[in-house]
C-alpha cells in the first residue's frame, strides 16, 4: 500500500521550544492515522508543517511525494484541512462559503453550484442552504467546516480535533461522518485529537507524542503487545473445577501463574495465542467451561502508560 505521507526526523523550534523534536512516521493510503497527546504535544505544529505553513527547522517531510517546502501550495490543491476552529464566513450563507472556498480550490464553475448542493446534503444542510453562518449552532458549524474541507474531494484529510467544544450530540454526528469517508470513500486521513476515545474508534494506527517526540507508535493490538507482552484471561466455570485440573492447567506450556479460586480463576499467559489451547485443556480434562474473556486494554490505558514514562 502507498505511503501518502512520508516524515523522517522531522523538527520545528520556536526559540527554546523544540514544538516537533524528530518525528518519524508514515501514514498509508486509505487509512486513519492518529496523532494523540497532550496540549503543546506538537500536533497542530505538525498539521502546519505537512501542508507547507511552516518551514521545518530540520528534518524531511513528503505529502503524495512533494516537499511541503517547494510544493506547498500543489499539495494545499490536494488535501482539506479542517482546524479546531470551524474559520468560516459567518456573515455568508453556507452556499456563499462553499462556492467561495470551492472557487479557490479550481473547482470548474460548471460543476461548482452542483457539487456545493450536494455535498450539503450530505452533512444534512440542505434546509438552511441560504441562512446566515452566524445562526447556525456549533454542531451545524463544524459540519459545514467539514464540507468546506471535503467540497474539491481532496485524497487527504487533516482534522485537528474536529470535536472539540461539540456537545455529544454533535461530536457523534462529526464521528460517523469521518469514519464514513475513510470507508465508503477511501479517504486518508490524518487526526490530530486528545479525545482517546474518539481516536480508538476512528483510527488504524496511532502515534502517542509528548514535547514533540513520539513515544509509540502503531495498532491498539501492537502497542498492547509493546507495553504487556504478556495477557491475562478471566475463566469462569459452571462449577469450581477439581484441584487436578487446576494443576495440570498450571503446567501447561505458556501458562505464567494462576490466581483465584473456586469458579473464577486469573490465568496470566505468555501470549494470547496460548488460550486457545488452554481452553482445549481444560475441556479434555470435563471442566464446565462457563466464560472466556482475555483482558482487553485500551488506547486510555495505553496512552496514560506511556504519558506516564516521560514523568
Amino acid at each position: 500500500m502507498e505511503n501518502i505521507v512520508e516524515v523522517n526526523g522531522l523538527e520545528r523550534v520556536f526559540g527554546q521550544n523544540r514544538a516537533v523534536d524528530g518525528m518519524t512516521f508514515h501514514v498509508k493510503q486509505g487509512e486513519v492515522f492518529g496523532l494523540l497527546g497532550p496540549n503543546g504535544a506538537g500536533k497542530t505544529t505538525t498539521v502546519r508543517l505537512l501542508n507547507g505553513i511552516l518551514p521545518p527547522s530540520g528534518g524531511t517531510a513528503r505529502v503524495f511525494g512533494l516537499d511541503p517546502v517547494v510544493d506547498g501550495q500543489r499539495i494545499r490543491e490536494q488535501t482539506g484541512v479542517l482546524t479546531e476552529s470551524p474559520a468560516l464566513y459567518e456573515r455568508l450563507s453556507a452556499r456563499e462559503n462553499l462556492e467561495f472556498f470551492g472557487t479557490l480550490a479550481g473547482i470548474p464553475a460548471g460543476k461548482l453550484a452542483q457539487r456545493v448542493l450536494d455535498i450539503l446534503k450530505f452533512f444534512g444542510l440542505q434546509e438552511r442552504v441560504d441562512d446566515k453562518v452566524e445562526t447556525y449552532s456549533k454542531g451545524m458549524k463544524q459540519r459545514l467546516a467539514l464540507a468546506r474541507a471535503l467540497v474539491h474531494e481532496p485524497p487527504l484529510l487533516f482534522m485537528d480535533e474536529p470535536t472539540s467544544g461539540l456537545d455529544p450530540e454533535a461530536a457523534q454526528q462529526v464521528n460517523e461522518l469521518i469514519a464514513g469517508l475513510s470507508q465508503r470513500s477511501g479517504q486518508t486521513i490524518l487526526l490530530a485529537t486528545h479525545n482517546l476515545l474518539e481516536a480508538q474508534r476512528l483510527c488504524d494506527r496511532v502515534a502517542v507524542m509528548n514535547k514533540g517526540r513520539i513515544l509509540a507508535m502503531g495498532s491498539l493490538k501492537e502497542l498492547t503487545r509493546k507495553l504487556w507482552p504478556v495477557a491475562w484471561v478471566d475463566i469462569t466455570f459452571w462449577e469450581a473445577p477439581a484441584a487436578t485440573v487446576t494443576g495440570s492447567l498450571k503446567a501447561q506450556r505458556g501458562v505464567i501463574q494462576i490466581t483465584g479460586q473456586g469458579e473464577t480463576l486469573q490465568v496470566q499467559v505468555e501470549s494470547e495465542e496460548v488460550i486457545p489451547q488452554i481452553v482445549q485443556h481444560l475441556a479434555g480434562q470435563g471442566a464446565a467451561i462457563l466464560k472466556v474473556n482475555p483482558r482487553d486494554y485500551t488506547l486510555e490505558d495505553i496512552y496514560f502508560a506511556l504519558q506516564a514514562g516521560e514523568k
